[in-house]
Order: structure tokens, then sequence, then C-alpha cells
């Protein structure tokens, strides 16, 4: 296992947020990022962006406007109006 660099750990960042990679790609990013405070930096960075955004997908919306939403849906579909009308 080589340590890959800055450049190839910046790269495949979100795709190892993701566990994306191979094993073998994975533990070299692994072991890069644990020698390397810059990156490691980013890497905290992403891991608080991905958290963030896994929470506020798993959010609903009131169910109030899911009704709106869905009832809009259903008249555009059955021709009943303008897709971007009353928005």
């Amino acid at each position: 296992m080589t340590d890959c660099g800055c450049d190839k750990a910046k790269a495949e960042l979100e795709e190892y947020l993701h566990d994306e990679l191979c094993k073998e790609d994975a533990a070299d990013i692994r072991e890069h990022m644990a020698h390397c405070e810059d990156c490691s930096s980013e890497l905290r960075v992403g891991q608080v962006l991905t958290d963030a955004v896994k929470r506020a997908c798993r959010e609903q919306a009131p169910e109030h406007i899911r009704d709106q939403v869905l009832a809009r849906i259903r008249d555009v579909q059955a021709g009943h109006g303008s897709p971007v009308a009353g928005i």
C-alpha cells in the first residue's frame, strides 16, 4: 500500500465519503488522511456536510404541504393545468 498523495485524495474524496471506492483505493485514501492535516481537515468538512444532507433527506414536509404538492401533481398529470401555474 502506498500513500496516494493530496491530488488523488482530494479528487476521490466524494467517492471515499460515500464508500464507493475499491478496498485498495479506500485504504490509500485512509492512509493519506492519517498523515496529512490539510486533507484530513477537508475530510472532516466533507463528513459534516454529508451527514447534514443525509439528515435533511430524512426530514419530511408538513402533511398539508405534501397534500398540496401531490394534488398539484395530479392536476398537471390529468392535464388540468400548466406545470408552473400557481407556483
